[in-house]
């Protein structure tokens, strides 16, 4: 008798833990999701194995659960080149982000909203004029000191944008008080959302996110972004691989003492210079100023480009900016600088429309003066060598790659939509069959994809 009494007490202890495991994972309209709810299971006895082994063990936002992220899970998991693609741009970008979080006490799934705001492409632009990895729009950018001028646009910045956004998620999740309402905040700004749920509550609703009235962008949003997380948590039950993704720093800051053409920093560093602009995607002009900029470069560069540097002999910048006379006009500056006035207007983006000069302007350095020479590569190049060698493959390959139309917006010039698909304006003249640089607005361009 004393054995099945025992017996019986072991069972019900039994039973009532599985019934307290089922209702720790259940979702009820009790009250708020608990943190603990969030597809984590972490074996703290080994470092991290990657950076997708990182990320998961800071979950710390409740799993949603809906038929949107039902569909968006499917929608991703259906399309494992667009996750490869995406995943390996986020390569250059995550241990940096990630650490950013970290430090900041936040949860590691805001590593993967820029998958959702940009396909972690930090030239992504927006139809809303949302720019960089984590898409700022203009006025939210100057709000969060992230400048915004002739030179560079640091919406674009890896580092610059992403202290940003992470402060101003920290702001909205202070301001909301929960992470969905955060995120939707993020998405279509906090005055909507807390607008959305004082008309709930004026007419006895529920102000919760899942209860709110919202655009359809931002009612997919959240679900994207957890759709997201269900493939990177368990990878295998949707039969994707993600590629290796190292726990160690992709980019290292180097400092500098003046100006630098892009070609030739690539150069120095010995890497492409599409490479080298993934890195350092905030500068407008092809010449990376010295002042209040940095310049990044991949960790196991860093030395090469720091050995042919020292045995540079020429000018680091085949480029000058000149500080126009008032009144002084483009024709006349084309002519005193030997370059002609469609050159000057597509190098610096200028409108047709415009005659006379009121801002600095980049003109090139005469060739006979930019000549590249690092002893320690043997004979001489010059720039312009060096530039349509490494401008070849690229703009070749952006021939092959043309998928999509452009419709042209007000302000457009060939020379930024050029900048913003990473490929020259003659190149995109020739995909046009363009005669000129005049693109009228609502012009429909082919462009690489």
């Amino acid at each position: 008798m004393r054995i099945i009494r025992l017996f019986t007490v072991c069972m019900l202890m039994v039973l009532a833990g599985c019934a307290s495991q089922q209702q720790r994972h259940v979702q009820t309209n009790d009250g708020p999701i608990i943190a603990a709810d969030t597809s984590r299971t972490i074996d703290l006895t080994h470092p991290p194995r990657d950076m997708w082994d990182r990320i998961r063990r800071g979950y710390s936002i409740p799993n949603l659960n809906s038929d949107l992220v039902d569909y968006w899970t499917d929608y991703y998991a259906s399309r494992p080149q667009s996750l490869l693609v995406m995943s390996q741009r986020a390569s250059k970008y995550l241990f940096h982000i990630v650490d950013e979080i970290e430090a900041r006490g936040l949860p590691t799934e805001l590593a993967l909203l820029p998958f959702v705001e940009s396909a972690y492409n930090p030239d992504a632009y927006s139809r809303a004029h949302a720019s960089g990895l984590w898409q700022f729009i203009p006025s939210t950018g100057k709000y969060y000191n992230l400048e915004q001028n002739w030179w560079m646009d640091q919406r674009r910045d890896p580092i610059a944008s992403t202290d940003a956004a992470l402060t101003y998620l920290s702001y909205l999740y202070e301001f909301q008080g929960d992470w969905y309402l955060a995120l939707a905040s993020y998405n279509w700004g906090e005055g909507s959302v807390k607008r959305a749920i004082a008309r709930n509550e004026g007419q006895n609703l529920p102000g919760d996110y899942q209860s709110l009235t919202m655009p359809e962008e931002t009612r997919n949003y959240l679900p994207k972004l957890q759709a997201l997380k269900n493939i990177i948590t368990d990878p295998k039950r949707y039969g994707i691989t993600l590629p290796p993704i190292s726990n160690e720093p992709y980019f290292t800051s180097v400092p500098r003492n003046g100006d630098i053409d892009m070609t030739v920093a690539a150069q120095l560093a010995e890497m492409s210079v599409d490479e080298l602009r993934m890195l350092n995607p905030a500068h407008n002009r092809p010449v990376i100023p010295a002042t209040n900029t940095t310049l990044l470069l991949p960790t196991e560069k860093v030395e090469t480009f720091k050995r042919n540097l020292a045995s540079y002999t020429g000018k680091l910048s085949n480029w000058k900016v000149y500080q126009p006379q008032r009144g002084e006009s483009f024709a006349s500056i084309a002519k005193n600088h030997g370059i002609s006035v469609a050159e000057l207007r597509s190098l610096n983006g200028l409108n047709a429309k415009q005659t006379v000069a009121n801002s600095q302007l980049l003109l090139p350095i005469d060739a006979a003066d930019a000549r590249i020479t690092m002893t320690a590569q043997g004979a001489p190049v010059t720039a312009q060598a060096t530039l349509a060698a490494q401008a070849q493959q690229p703009r070749a390959a952006a021939s092959r790659a043309v998928a999509r139309n452009y419709r042209v917006r007000k302000g457009d010039t060939l020379f930024a939509i050029a900048r913003k698909y990473n490929t020259s304006v003659s190149e995109l003249k020739k995909l046009n069959k363009l005669r000129n640089n005049n693109i009228q607005p609502g012009t429909q361009l082919r462009v690489p994809s």
